[in-house]
Parts: structure tokens; sequence; C-alpha cells
């Protein structure tokens, strides 16, 4: 089978959410891949964590799943956030030989510009935003929402000192995707926000710029067969939609993007 790999496949989730039975972060994508041979787990770090509580959080997932498994490594697949949590794990907690890969999708490896203009001219809205969501994220199971620190961690500044204190461990295999919305109107949910990362650094998925999710291995830009692109939701299948029914040109199906992705890693070794 296609993404029968060697080690199991970690679905590590992004910034606001929570790995949840009846609503799945990653949409058909996960089942996609069952089909295919691929053993799948998740991550099920915080919706509003800090990358280094979700790093722990994923640390102790692992070790778990690899006591369940008999496996020795995982292969980890990490959105937006999940991207910065794997890293910080592997890195700076010990991990690095009990992962043999880590494949980023539109993380923010290198911060967001707007988010650093925005914090300083409305500071105030992040720590009123955080005292609303922090409720609400403990009750859906966080238990330590930090919605205010969560979002200083997408500052370039503070990014850049993290990729300082967590380089890439030579033992793992690293690789990193980025999308890219054609137009504002492509994501209406992200309308306003592709248009000011667009303003200050081009190209976007709707909240990661092209630029910023460029890390170790950079494979590309996803691309649809349509002239709407990608958007950050769009990469993890957020509607359950195809893009189109044409083929050529670009993705018509994200899962097709998936299948592909741990299909390489099979035929890495991994």
């Amino acid at each position: 089978m296609k993404c029968d790999t060697r080690y199991p496949i970690i679905l590590v989730h992004g910034f606001g959410f929570r790995d949840l039975k009846r609503i799945n972060y990653w949409g058909r994508i996960p089942k996609a891949l069952e089909l295919e041979g691929a053993s799948i787990y998740y991550g099920r770090q915080e919706a509003l964590g800090s990358i280094e509580h979700n790093a722990e959080i994923l640390r102790d997932n692992i070790n778990q799943i690899l006591a369940e498994t008999g496996s020795e490594k995982v292969n980890i697949i990490a959105h937006s956030k999940g991207g910065l949590d794997a890293r910080c794990m592997i890195s700076s907690l010990g991990m690095a030989d009990k992962v043999a890969s880590l494949t980023t999708i539109a993380t923010p490896h290198h911060g967001c510009k707007p988010i650093d203009v925005l914090r300083k001219q409305t500071g105030w809205f992040y720590h009123g935003a955080g005292y609303l969501l922090n409720p609400v994220a403990r009750f859906l199971g966080d238990k330590q929402p930090d919605f205010y620190n969560a979002m200083l961690h997408f500052s370039v500044n503070v990014l850049e000192e993290f990729n300082k204190n967590n380089p890439d461990a030579p033992s793992v295999y690293y690789q990193s995707f980025a999308a890219a919305m054609k137009y504002a109107h492509s994501d209406l949910f992200l309308f306003w926000l592709y248009l000011l990362i667009w303003l200050i650094e081009g190209e976007n998925d709707g909240l990661v710029a092209v630029k910023s999710a460029q890390w170790t291995n950079f494979r590309g830009v996803l691309r649809s067969s349509t002239n709407r692109g990608i958007s950050h939701a769009d990469a993890v299948d957020f509607r359950r939609m195809n893009f189109s029914g044409k083929q050529g040109g670009g993705l018509s199906d994200i899962r097709c993007f998936y299948i592909a992705l741990v299909a390489d890693l099979k035929k890495r070794g991994f």
C-alpha cells in the first residue's frame, strides 16, 4: 500500500483547535491515509497553549504512542503553530532520537509581521481576547490556556530567538511546505488578514506568508487547480470539499497531496 510507512504518522494541529473525536481538525485526510495503509495518531496538544507547554504534551503523547506500538520513532506532519510545537519538542526536550521526520505545512517559522504591527497598536486587544477566550479553551479541555503568550509566539523577534534556541536535529529529516491564496476573496473568512499580510509580506495563505513558512528542505507552495488558490484552512481540508473536478495545474483534492507526501516518506525509509 502507498502509505504504510515504517513509523507511525503523528498529525499535529495548529493554534486555536484541539483534536476532537467528532470534529476532526484534519477533515477527510486521516481516513484517506488510513485507507492507503498509514497508521495515524494525533498530537493532542492544547488549543491556546504556549509552544513550550504544548511541546511537553506532544512529548508525553509520542512516548505513549511508541510504548503502545513498539515503534522506535514517529513521523510528524504538523500544520501551522503545530510545527513550532514539534520543533521545540525535538530540539529542546530531547526527542530527536524518537522522531524520524518532521514535515511542516504553513508553519510561521519566521513569524508574522502583521502580528507585531497589530500588537504595538492594539496590545489591549490581545489581553482582552485572552480574558474572553482562555475560559472557553479551559472548558474545552485546555489546562493551561494562555492566548496572549501564544499569540506573542508569532512575533518575528520572538521567533528569531526561538530559531536560535531550537536548531534542526541532524538525525531528523525536515521538510516544509507553504500554501497561497490567489485573491483576498478566495477565502472570505481570511479576507482582511490576507490583505494585511499581502501588503506587508506578500504572497500568503490568509494567515502565514509564504516566506515565513519556508524552512529546511522547502518543497514548494501548495496551489489548487482553480484560481482561488489554497488558504490556511484549505491546507487541512477545513471545508471537506474538493477544490474542483479538474486535474493538472495544481491540486484538485488536498487529500492527494497528503497521500503523495506520506508515500514519499515511505520511499525514504521512514
